[in-house]
């Protein structure tokens, strides 16, 4: 019991953070990194309107209060209203790649020199800035207990950022022993994160000190999602594992016996259920007590965006430009469309509509037609 309580008392020490269908703030959809919206989509979807950049869109976009917020490769960050219509759009002076973070009416992105910045939702004004060693490949995350918030974010440097969200103040920096590519996962004061030194690592927000460090056994590109004290988590070598945080160690681990190509995209949660996609060009279904394959569906081309569930229904991308919703129950095709370039991004879904970026430099909205 000295091992457990503490751990507990870590995981739920304060309110996690209710995702609306109106808002996806974060990467993932929100802290836990669940990869689910609760906006609903129609059951066919139509394009409404593109939005053109200078460069690739490789960061997944985010949107929330009727703005949406997506980087691009031409170093720019852009806000746009719910038609399309750029709002205002800021130079970092190098390109980026992660997602951005909306959190109490800041955005917050890293760029390819490794300079995180916060900027007002609404106008665009830049409030602050601090800089990693290294590049900033994965969102930043949020973490808040009374008046106290804090961003999280990695860094090829090594290393796990913790900084004040109104200052940019560092307040820990936790050393690992590689690149840190994806985001890090948040649950009560706890912050967990795969690292390219093929570790599950368990740092408390407070103090930055190792809480817990899981042995993987290789590199972990993508970034875990959470479900009460489990981390799910794909590696370079295709596995999908299923760890115990308490415990600190691997309960199950999936793998195809027909492939064994990597995990970039990271795993979504509903239910019983865990999906992801690999790039040996299929979407899996996962049971999440067991580890047991439920259903594969042939994607077509190597899938490195991350799926969403959004209700009965999985929303996947793949790097032939295909968007595809498929049926949770048994990964069925339900509706796809040919946007024709590649798509690393994973989509942002908010109010009945998703929205996507691809290579080609734009990005586009799906949902329904408005009625005259």
């Amino acid at each position: 019991m000295k091992i457990i309580l503490p751990f507990f008392a870590l995981l739920f020490s304060h309110a996690l953070f209710a995702q609306s269908k109106d808002c996806w703030p974060a990467f993932r959809g929100g802290q836990q990194m669940q990869g689910v919206s609760s906006a609903g989509l129609p059951a066919s979807p139509q394009l409404l309107w593109t939005f053109t950049t200078e460069d690739d869109i490789i960061a997944s976009p985010v949107a929330c209060n009727g703005i949406l917020v997506v980087g691009s490769v031409d170093g720019c960050l852009y806000a746009l209203n719910q038609e399309g219509e750029e709002l205002w759009n800021i130079q970092t002076e190098n390109a980026i790649e992660a997602p951005a973070l909306i959190f109490e009416e800041t955005v917050f992105v890293g760029n390819m020199d490794g300079t995180l910045l916060a900027f007002g939702l609404y106008n665009g004004e830049q409030r602050w800035r601090y800089q990693a060693g290294n590049q900033i490949m994965g969102s930043p995350n949020w973490w808040k207990q009374g008046n106290e918030a804090r961003i999280i974010v990695g860094s090829y440097d090594y290393a796990l950022h913790c900084v004040d969200a109104r200052t940019g103040t560092l307040q820990w920096k936790y050393e690992s022993d590689n690149y840190v590519n994806g985001a890090a996962a948040i649950t009560g004061r706890l912050a967990v994160f795969g690292g390219c030194d093929g570790f599950l690592h368990i740092v408390d927000i407070i103090s930055g000190k190792l809480n817990k460090k899981v042995d993987v056994a290789t590199y972990i590109a993508g970034t875990a999602a959470l479900d009460g004290n489990k981390a799910y988590l794909g590696d370079y070598d295709g596995r999908l594992s299923c760890i115990d945080m308490e415990k600190g160690k691997v309960d199950w681990a999936f793998e195809d016996p027909e492939y064994q190509l990597p995990f970039i995209a990271s795993p979504a949660l509903s239910g019983n259920r865990i999906i992801i996609g690999g790039r040996d060009k299929n979407i899996y279904c996962i049971d999440k007590r067991t580890g047991k394959l439920l259903w594969r569906h042939r994607s077509g081309s190597r899938v490195d965006a991350s799926t969403i569930i959004i209700s009965e229904k999985v929303l996947t991308a793949n790097m032939r430009g295909d968007v595809q919703l498929l049926s949770l129950k048994d990964g069925a095709p339900l509706w796809s469309y040919e946007i024709g370039s590649p798509i690393e991004a994973t989509p942002a879904c908010t109010g009945g509509r998703f929205f996507i970026g691809a290579k080609d430099g734009k990005v586009y909205c799906f949902g329904n037609q408005p009625q005259d």
